[in-house]
Parts: structure tokens; sequence; C-alpha cells
């Protein structure tokens, strides 16, 4: 209720101050003044709000809390981003930014605490760090785009032989009985710092393909594709099926079939591709090669 309270204070305020248009300026200022520490007091009490409901279960409130604050700061002129005048890129790295001053403020509050001896509101501090730690980051911009096809996989970096493996592990842990569609999205997450931190990694192929994997599962069937053929693109000896895989979403789930029937072409020029995918793209470039053009009217 005090929250309320508190806007209304304002918006009668500034009411005042046009009805007073005629009186002196001394008078007006002492109005505009009020309102100003009125809003001063209603951005307090939610901050203070937004503090207690950390420490609640209650999510739903807590996200509230959180957008009225932004709505607050935003009507103050806090900068934001302007969609409609700023590249992809340029907003994706914001977000970025944002994520990493939002996790560092909470960590100085821990650290804070700590110090204090405040053990309350430590807990506070630690279950909303836990928090944004199992929130899925999804990678608006992939990875694999922003390195281009010409990445050469030539040398042996243990640091990304770490993250990969660790990466591995993680994916294999996520996909038990029941998917673990977070964890997962960790293990993504680790695969594509691999591509992105060691370009140059005797790592990125099988990292591509893993994150290819991952892709499909989540139904993101273009980005898949892409990883897919770029696993072939950086290893062209690979073991991995990656064409076969690309060409096989392009044809099932895509339906793309003029690129499905190009990939299955390309698949079997490969010399260790299995016996099974070979015999499945025999039968479908002879399935596609039958059927008519796209946008054509086959004759009666």
């Amino acid at each position: 209720m005090f929250v309320l309270d508190g806007r209304a204070k304002i918006v009668f305020i500034l009411g005042n101050v046009n009805e007073i248009a005629g009186e002196n300026r001394a008078k007006k200022f002492r109005i505009l003044k009020e309102a100003n520490m009125a809003k001063m007091i209603l951005t307090a009490t939610l901050i203070v709000s937004m503090s207690i409901l950390a420490g609640c279960n209650n999510e739903v409130d807590k996200s509230s809390a959180k957008l009225m604050l932004l709505q607050d700061k935003a009507m103050q002129g806090a900068p934001v981003v302007q969609i409609a005048t700023e590249k992809e890129t340029d907003i994706v790295e914001q977000v970025a930014k944002s994520r990493q001053a939002y996790r560092e403020g909470l960590q100085a509050l821990i650290n804070y605490y700590t110090a204090q001896g405040d053990n309350m509101k430590l807990t506070w501090a630690k279950k909303e760090l836990s928090a944004l730690d199992a929130m899925p980051q999804y990678t608006y911009i992939v990875d694999a785009g922003l390195a281009g096809p010409n990445l050469k996989p030539t040398a042996s970096i243990p640091e990304a032989d770490y993250i990969y493996n660790d990466a591995v592990e993680t994916e294999n842990k996520a996909r038990g009985v029941l998917v673990d569609e977070n964890m997962l999205r960790k293990a993504l997450d680790k695969y594509n710092q691999v591509i992105r931190r060691y370009p140059t990694s005797n790592k990125i192929a099988d990292a591509a393909y893993k994150a290819a994997g991952i892709y499909e599962y989540f139904k993101d069937y273009a980005v898949a594709v892409l990883y897919y053929q770029r696993v072939y693109q950086w290893e062209a000896s690979t073991t991995y099926p990656a064409l076969f895989k690309a060409a096989y979403i392009l044809d099932r789930q895509m339906h793309r079939y003029a690129e499905a029937l190009e990939f299955y072409q390309q698949a079997l020029k490969n010399p260790n591709l299995g016996f099974s995918y070979k015999e499945f793209s025999e039968k479908r470039i002879t399935e596609l090669t039958a059927r008519p053009a796209e946008g054509s009217v086959q004759n009666k």
C-alpha cells in the first residue's frame, strides 16, 4: 500500500504545479522539490521491498518488485539499449555486461555481509546468486557463426582440453534418465567457450559436433546445421558423420530438400562414413533426385 501512496503523492504534487502556474517561483520550486523527494522515497521503498523479497520463496513477487525498480530507474533517465537503432551484437553485448555486473554486485554483497557477520542478509545474497547460476543463459549469437569456416585445429592447448572434457562430463550428467536442460545448456556454453577462446585448438571440431547435437535437441535446427557444417569445414578428415547429420535435419526437419540432397552427396565422399549412414544417404539421394523440383508442376 505504501508504494501506491507514494505514486499517488507524486501525481498529486505534480498536478498542483500546473494549478499554481501564476504563483511565485519560490513556491513552485518548493513543490517540485517535494515531488522529487517523494520520488526518492518511493525508489528507496522499492529497493527495500526488493531486498526483503529476495529472502522469500515467492519468485513471482520478487520478479515484480525488480521490474518496478527497473521501470523507476528508466523513468529517472537510466541508460537503456535502443533496440530500434542498435545492432544485434551491441544489444547482446549489453546484456552480457549487465549479467556480469549483476553477478559482481551480488558477490560484493556476499563479501560485505560476511565481514559484517549479518547471516540473514548473507543467506539472501547467496540464494540470489545461486538462482542466477541456475538460470539458463542463452547464446543469442552463435560462436560458430562468428568464427567462420576457415579455422584450423592445429594446436594442442591444455586449457582448451580441460574445458572440453569438463563440457563432456557436464553433458553426460545432463543426459540421464531425465534430461537436465539447464545443465545441458551449461555444457553447450563450455563447448562454445572452446571455439571462442581457443580457435586453433584441436578440440574445436569436436566441440562443434557436440554443440550441434545439443542445438538439435533444443530444436534449433538452423544453428545445428551450421555447427555440423563447421565440423567438416574445420576438419575435413573428421570421423564424425557431421555432413550426414546436417543433411538429415535439412531433409526431415526443415524440408529443404535441394540443400539436403547436396549434403547427402557430400557426406558420401567421406571415406569414414558408417555403413548405415551411407546406405540411408544413397536411398535418399535416389528419392530426392526423382522428386519434382520445388515450385515446378509435375506432368500428369
